[in-house]
């Protein structure tokens, strides 16, 4: 987690506290517990740790969809096609609709989603605008 905030830190304000760290993930360890809103993927290739997911499943009067609340692929593993991959199996292990966003700052991610969601999705899916996010929508 440390390694992802500091990549996102690339672009959104977010700063190391005085121990040298980036300060704690907010409700990480709601992710481990027996909630059925909240799943946790560790990314592995060759037993090395490479990356994680959480996905959030969003369910009001108003929306149900899935959320891919964090991605993350370290560095060294990236451009090789293991993040299209992963986001893929995820996307098939939670049918239904799915909202996916990105900061307006972070244009790699934004790339990235919107080829990895047209491929999923032979381009079915819609994209918006809201609060400083772009946000695809596409059921799996």
């Amino acid at each position: 987690m440390q390694f992802y905030m500091y990549d996102f830190s690339s672009f959104v304000s977010l700063d190391v506290t005085e121990n040298g760290l980036f300060p704690p993930y907010l409700q990480l360890d709601t992710y481990w517990q027996e909630d059925k809103t909240r799943f946790s993927y560790i990314i592995q290739k060759d037993d090395k740790y490479i990356g994680f997911a959480l996905v959030r499943l969003i369910a009001t009067e108003e929306k149900h969809h899935y959320s891919m609340a964090e991605f993350f692929i370290l560095r060294r593993y990236r451009r090789e096609g293991l993040g299209t991959a992963i986001a893929k199996q995820i996307f098939n292990l939670h049918q239904g609709q799915w909202e996916v966003f990105q900061k307006e700052s972070n244009e790699p991610a934004q790339v990235f989603w919107k080829k990895v969601i047209n491929e999923y999705s032979s381009g079915n899916f819609t994209e918006r605008f809201e609060d400083g996010k772009r946000i695809q929508i596409f059921n799996s």
